[in-house]
């Protein structure tokens, strides 16, 4: 079995946690990742209320198992009563990133829960530690959604490992046993996965969404501001998102001071996610979307990272 601080507290048969993908993770997956042996996590869209994360709240932590919530900071302010009802639904981890994290971490800790900030430079990172977040997540470039892209998964986590001393997860690019493995073996205590979930239908994707998904290669997705801007977002700018690469992001990246004064934008994306048009509406995916190449469900993606221990028993003496 693969032990590390993050299934030794959890009581975990696999060291990975499902990333809160908010729009696409709620309790459902998160359910059915952690009835897997992984952590499952849903995420909290900056437009929710309260009783929605009470309600998927409820559905997570149906089957018994530890589950855990992901909160964007900057959302947190307008959307009143959310850190409440978090607060109310006591999860077993909750991720609490993206703007000013600081504030919201102690409450959470006094609640008894476990508080992960996702950092995309070292200095994130110690500045999370530094703030009392019990694990860090060294978020790299190839993930998908939301994100700092200024450091690949690699090179930030060897840094991320030697600048702080509490329990480290990787995240971007990990879709698979090979790449737990790494990360293992580089000295994280397990892998934050979102992408290799895309193609599963625990997620709340349409099933165009998927197919769209399934049919990208590695090279399909494209890092940027386009749709935030589109949306009338207020994501702190430092952090894009990565999504598949379409025609609405190709004709606006570069053009966003233009785009945020166009009057029909808003409505446009709108209207093609209502009618499942991803030649403009977005779908955020990371770089390891090339490896999501078939509908599954969450247990069977969670079981194929068990074949990491095999890949790391090969260095045993």
């Amino acid at each position: 079995m693969l032990r590390t601080w993050v299934t030794d507290r959890f009581g975990l048969e696999l060291p990975v946690v499902g990333a809160p993908m908010a729009g696409v993770s709620d309790g459902r997956l998160a359910a059915a990742v952690s009835a897997a042996g992984g952590l499952g996590m849903f995420g909290v869209p900056a437009t929710a209320a309260p009783s929605w994360v009470a309600q998927q709240a409820a559905v997570a932590a149906g089957g018994g198992r530890p589950y855990g919530i992901g909160l964007m900071a900057w959302a947190l302010g307008e959307g009143a009563g959310l850190l409440d009802a978090v607060l109310d639904a006591r999860p077993s981890l909750v991720s609490v990133s993206y703007g000013p994290f600081g504030r919201y971490v102690e409450p959470l800790r006094q609640a008894g829960i476990v508080v992960a900030v996702q950092a995309g430079t070292t200095d994130e990172a110690r500045a999370a530690e530094q703030a009392g977040a019990d694990v860090v997540v060294a978020r790299g470039g190839e993930g998908g959604g939301h994100g700092r892209a200024e450091v690949a998964t690699l090179p930030l986590l060897q840094s991320v490992l030697d600048a702080v001393s509490v329990p480290v997860l990787a995240a971007g690019g990990i879709a698979g046993a090979r790449g737990l493995a790494a990360v293992l073996a580089a000295g994280a205590d397990g892998a934050w996965v979102g992408t290799a979930f895309l193609g599963c239908a625990e997620t709340t994707l349409s099933d165009p969404a998927r197919e769209r998904v399934i049919g990208t290669s590695e090279t399909g997705t494209a890092y940027g501001r386009v749709f935030d801007v589109a949306q009338r977002l207020d994501w702190p700018p430092e952090f894009g998102g990565r999504a598949l690469r379409n025609a609405f992001f190709d004709r606006w990246d570069g053009r966003e001071e233009e785009l945020a004064a166009d009057e029909g934008a808003p409505a446009e994306l709108a209207a093609a996610r209502r009618a499942d048009d991803f030649d403009t509406a977005y779908v955020y995916a990371g770089q390891a979307v090339g490896m999501v190449r078939e509908l599954r469900t969450a247990a069977e993606v969670v079981g194929e990272f068990a074949g990491a221990e095999k890949l790391l028993s090969r260095f045993k003496s």
